[in-house]
């Protein structure tokens, strides 16, 4: 079962977060939190998510675009390591010579 946060849980879990901050991230579309009757609920996830943007916020001073475009390249990281590892599954399902075959194939390249 997912658990949910409210915007004032956020806001108070991630102490260096202001609310102006947080409305500033879901404007710029850094985050989509879901909607329920009562606003915006948030995910662990879109916890983690937070954290990072913080970190890229304070450690390299990432705003606007720039933090838009960073994030959109560690998005498409993390897409990629996904398919990485089914391509990776698939491979470990085949036949030990088949297996071979590709490892060989691959160092060749």
């Amino acid at each position: 079962m997912t658990r949910y946060y409210s915007e004032e849980q956020v806001v108070t879990s991630i102490t260096r977060l202001t609310p102006s901050q947080l409305t500033t991230y879901v404007r710029h579309e850094f985050l989509r939190p879901a909607q329920s009757e009562t606003g915006p609920v948030y995910t662990a996830a879109d916890l983690a998510r937070i954290e990072l943007i913080c970190d890229l916020d304070e450690q390299f001073n990432l705003q606007g675009d720039a933090l838009g475009v960073v994030l959109s390249l560690i998005d498409q990281l993390h897409g990629v390591r996904s398919e990485l590892r089914r391509v990776m599954s698939a491979i470990e399902a085949q036949p030990e010579d088949l297996r071979g075959r590709i490892i060989a194939a691959l160092k060749d390249m």
